[in-house]
């Protein structure tokens, strides 16, 4: 189970500095994007992210 775990943290890891590493100024456009953003606007976004990736973890397993 920590073996799935520390591989799946190492993955996110990886695809999280994709964007930054192969654009970086749009990545920091983002971000600026993203504080502009009101906070349950975030929420709403990161709760989305959540949903997608359990849904497709439950696919996928």
């Amino acid at each position: 189970m920590w073996d799935d775990l520390l591989a799946a943290f190492a993955l996110v890891l990886v695809l999280e500095g994709i964007m930054p590493f192969l654009s970086p100024d749009q990545w920091k456009e983002a971000m600026a994007r993203i504080l502009g953003m009101e906070d349950s606007a975030v929420r709403i976004v990161g709760l989305c992210s959540m949903v997608g990736g359990a849904l497709l973890l439950y696919l996928v397993r």
